[in-house]
């Protein structure tokens, strides 16, 4: 079964209808491994630890796992039965050039069919808000790696390309 985030419309033949795919991919917690993206603990996380227990008198073995925040780097942990499900979202990275930065925080990015996309914010982390802030006020023409899981978007890196 795949889980869909906005998915569904009516029809006029009252059939559904795909809108837009935002996939994830449900696995059992026992086949997850390291560097593997879920969602856990509601949120999209890059595994960086995982251990698992013996079966208990309960029945079920437990899997520790210790995850990181593809979005924001927070640390999460989470202790949960190896025989549920977790979900594995489709994760995508695309690069944007940088066309302006506006007063309110968001940015214009031109994508590869040439229109144009304004509905990011600057990212929350200071190092690399600090170099987009600095190289657009230097002129340089840059480049923003944009990555996006389950209907969520962030500007995750930068790339210089050079003087406009």
């Amino acid at each position: 079964m795949v889980s869909y985030d906005k998915v569904c419309i009516f029809c006029d033949n009252y059939s559904l209808s795909v809108v837009s795919l935002h996939i994830a991919i449900p696995t059992l917690l026992r086949n997850v491994f390291r560097a593997l993206k879920i969602c856990f603990v509601n949120l999209h996380s890059q595994v960086v630890e995982v251990s698992t227990s013996k079966t208990g008198k309960h029945g079920h073995a437990k899997c520790h796992f210790v995850g990181i925040d593809i979005f924001n780097n927070k640390k999460l942990e989470d202790i949960v039965p190896s025989s549920h499900n977790c979900d594995v979202p489709h994760v995508n990275r695309t690069d944007y050039q940088l066309i302006d930065i506006s007063n309110d925080g968001f940015v214009s990015l031109l994508t590869e069919s040439g229109d144009t996309k304004d509905d990011l914010k600057l990212p929350t982390d200071e190092n690399l808000l600090k170099q987009i802030t600095a190289g657009f006020e230097e002129g340089k023409e840059l480049v923003m790696t944009v990555m996006s899981a389950m209907g969520d978007e962030q500007i995750c890196a930068l790339k210089d390309i050079g003087p406009k």
